[in-house]
């Protein structure tokens, strides 16, 4: 993320891209590519590739995650976003403090707490709807690498000017940490809850719901529990 913002809005394809929903559709489409390589790769295949704090809050949720397990994902996402941004920081180097504040998104000034909030929480509610689709018929996972990715895509772009887009606790928390900006403190505790909230309400809408996330045979040796992830492998 902060390596194709950096990209886009730090260099000469900023020039050549002046409106900010072009700059946005070209990071939105380089996160989504690469969202959708980690998805596929077998580090994400055996992990289940959650990659956001709420996706695997929302599977646990459901049922389909085992939640002895729910706080080293959390810790490894947390961890993997202030670690990434400052391996970013290390290969631009100041050019990612100076002028694009570790890419950590801020809400538009129009924008009040209620409205981030909201709107935070229901993007992050409608990307894990599609997940949970996906999982609630066997044939349909192998879909989940291409939909989740384009799914956030979408809410980059269609929300990247009021919010930021987040929709991902782990987005946020790096970049806000990095910045060190008195706007970014204020209000990452949104940024970081609204995420959850969206994925508890659709969660538990799922688990007692039509779309709930299916389980292997038995037959599996038991591991349907403990092996299950978003992708479905």
């Amino acid at each position: 993320m902060v390596t194709a913002v950096r990209w886009v809005s730090a260099s000469p394809l900023s020039r050549a891209l002046p409106q900010p929903y072009l700059q946005l559709a070209v990071v939105a489409v380089v996160v989504g590519a690469a969202l959708a390589g980690a998805l596929s790769s077998p580090w994400g295949r055996y992990s289940g590739g959650h990659l956001n704090p709420a996706v695997t809050f929302g599977l646990w949720l459901t049922g389909a995650f085992p939640g002895r397990r729910v706080p080293a994902y959390f810790a490894a996402q947390l961890t993997g976003s202030v670690a990434g941004t400052g391996l970013a920081r290390l290969v631009w180097g100041p050019v990612l403090g100076d002028r694009m504040a570790y890419a950590a998104v801020e809400p538009a000034p129009s924008c009040s707490s209620a409205v981030l909030f909201s709107v935070e929480a229901v993007s992050t509610g409608a990307v894990l709807s599609v997940t949970l689709l996906l999982m609630s018929r066997r044939a349909w996972t192998r879909w989940i690498p291409l939909a989740r990715p384009a799914a956030t895509a979408v809410v980059m772009i269609a929300l990247g000017t009021l919010t930021g887009g987040s929709a991902n606790p782990a987005r946020q928390f790096g970049p806000a940490l990095w910045a060190h900006r008195p706007g970014d403190w204020s209000d990452l505790w949104l940024y970081l809850v609204a995420p959850l909230a969206g994925a508890a309400l659709t969660g538990g809408v799922a688990r007692y719901q039509a779309f709930r996330p299916v389980h292997p045979p038995k037959s599996d040796g038991g591991q349907s529990r403990e092996r299950r992830s978003e992708t479905g492998r």
